[in-house]
């Protein structure tokens, strides 16, 4: 089957090739960072690349770079970015890369043919940087949709009337809620929907909560039995009594650089957003690992089929499972308690759940 490219949409790497590579990187082609045998002489930054499309250029596998430099977290949560403009030389020679600005270039000016060497930047994300994941791939998924488990299910606040005894409700119009507000203002309205099973001890890990839509705290309590109001700011869906409420999270920009788990993991893929069983490229599935197996924002998982248990036809007494099969990867990009969602990249096959993901080799 033929092999998706996600080289201009896929969530990418979360810092510059300020960091990408040195000597040591070419030396290391002999392990997992290896360059591919028609990497181009250089490449241009233009509005629109991701670095993981430019790595891809490269390197046979872009998501493995940060391990030649060894980069902890601290360095991979404050990356350094590039700009269209600059040029990525491949010195063959040398066996390095170098980063290069042409003149007349509105880039930030680089010094031209520099040996790369990690640094880090801290300032807010330039508008005109190379982004790491593109906005309108993963933006609905920062604050929407929701995991819940059971305890927070329970313990959420929920509307409990709305205005004038409307059975639903929508924009502008007021819902009264009662629950604990944490100090929140803001939040998220949901309805409990499908409890996620992880698929090897079919126990419920979470809840996959729709999102209804946004409300805004107008009154607060002035008693221990009386309701908040608030006003419906944003309805996708009709909101009414029993719905619940999460505080409204802060908007992320993700410039995580996508890395390996720090020890072996496998996790298999709970379900598909969308109720769908079979997805492709730029779609999201939810797993059934989050912070409980210390997986984190850019962890890369690289997906297998799970191998059948067949008949041996040479045998009829015996049964032999075939091997499983990889044919592609995944980007985690929000991670729960006990599950995350990761995006599909780079698959040569349909993922179904099921299907496992593990540390990539």
């Amino acid at each position: 089957m033929k092999k998706f490219s996600t080289a201009a949409l896929i969530p990418a790497l979360a810092t510059s090739f300020a960091l990408l590579f040195a000597p040591s990187a070419l030396a290391a082609g002999k392990g997992k960072c290896e360059f591919l045998q028609n990497a181009p002489d250089k490449h241009t930054v233009v509005k629109g690349d991701t670095l993981w499309g430019i790595s891809g250029k490269f390197l046979e596998h872009p998501w493995c770079w940060p391990q030649v430099w060894g980069m902890n977290k601290a360095q991979i949560r404050n990356p350094h970015w590039i700009y269209p403009g600059q040029i990525v030389y491949l010195d063959r020679a040398a066996g390095r890369l170098r980063l290069g600005t042409p003149a007349g270039s509105s880039a930030p000016r680089e010094p031209q043919d520099v040996r790369l060497s990690p640094r880090i930047r801290t300032s807010p994300l330039d508008k005109d940087a190379v982004p790491s994941i593109p906005a309108k791939i993963i933006e609905p998924f920062l604050t929407k949709p929701l995991i819940v488990d059971e305890k927070e299910l329970n313990g959420a606040p929920r509307i409990v009337a709305t205005q004038e005894g409307r059975v639903y409700t929508g924009k502008g119009d007021r819902v009264y809620v009662r629950g604990d507000l944490g100090g929140h203002e803001v939040f998220q309205v949901f309805r409990p929907g499908v409890a996620l099973k992880d698929p090897v001890d079919k126990k419920v890990i979470g809840y996959e909560a729709v999102h209804l839509g946004t409300i805004k705290l107008a009154r607060e309590a002035q008693a221990n039995n009386e309701a908040h109001a608030f006003a419906v700011t944003e309805a996708l869906q009709e909101m009414g009594v029993g719905d619940r409420l999460q505080p409204m999270p802060p908007t992320e920009t993700i410039n995580y650089v996508p890395h390996p788990p720090e020890s072996e993991l496998e996790t298999r893929v709970v379900s598909i957003y969308g109720g769908v069983t079979h997805a492709g490229q730029n779609q999201t599935v939810a797993l059934n690992k989050g912070k409980n197996a210390d997986i984190d924002v850019g962890t890369v998982l690289t997906l297998y089929r799970t191998g059948e248990t067949i008949a041996d036809r040479t045998d009829s007494q015996r049964k032999v499972k075939l091997p499983d099969e990889k044919y592609g990867t995944l980007f985690v990009f929000r991670v729960f308690d006990h599950v995350s969602y990761a995006l599909i990249m780079e698959v040569t096959d349909s993922v179904q759940v099921g299907d496992t993901a593990r540390t990539p080799e």
